[in-house]
């Protein structure tokens, strides 16, 4: 199975939750990713597959919602650092940028982590997915500080017009104690 598409749906209801990801696994030969609540009461569903098939099963899965769809994507050619980062941390060497965005929704944030890693020559580290952070998400990546740069104004450019920007920044030359609060 080509796994370079991925599609998300994030609920407002955990019980809808998992009749979604039953419809969405009913509607097309796709893999299940992730499927768990998350902070706020939220749950989450990423599948991977054909985009031909992952787009069906995304469509299914948003009319079965019934009132409680918050967002929805499907990424055909989605950058592999995404899922290689998706809800862990990846051990990077300190590079000279560090960037971090955070946003107020989880699907929203990894449409941004796609953009920002096929915008420049940067490394994503982490993207964590609203546990532990009151349903918000966030993800970080490394390089060189114009990529790091470059990479950010990508990303943030995504969740701002979603109206989902918490925040964004750069940190050049990090101090080695903030990459250890990474891992």
């Amino acid at each position: 199975m080509n796994e370079k598409s991925v599609g998300m749906i994030e609920l407002s209801s955990i019980a809808a939750g998992f009749l979604v990801a039953d419809t969405m696994l009913k509607a097309g030969n796709v893999r299940l990713y992730l499927s768990r609540s998350i902070c706020s009461g939220k749950y989450m569903i990423v599948i991977a597959g054909d985009a031909s098939d992952v787009a069906c099963a995304v469509a299914g899965g948003a009319e079965a919602a019934n009132g409680c769809l918050i967002d929805q994507f499907v990424i055909t050619q989605i950058h592999p650092d995404v899922l290689t980062a998706l809800g862990r941390t990846v051990v990077a060497p300190p590079l000279d940028a560090l960037g971090v965005l955070e946003s107020f929704n989880v699907a929203t944030l990894i449409r941004a982590a796609d953009a920002a890693a096929k915008s420049a020559n940067v490394q994503l580290l982490e993207v964590r997915l609203a546990m532990a952070l009151g349903g918000k998400a966030f993800f970080t990546l490394t390089g060189d500080i114009a990529s790091v740069q470059a990479a950010v104004n990508a990303g943030r450019a995504i969740i701002a017009e979603a109206g989902m920007l918490v925040n964004a920044v750069v940190i050049p030359r990090p101090h080695p104690d903030v990459y250890r609060e990474l891992i």
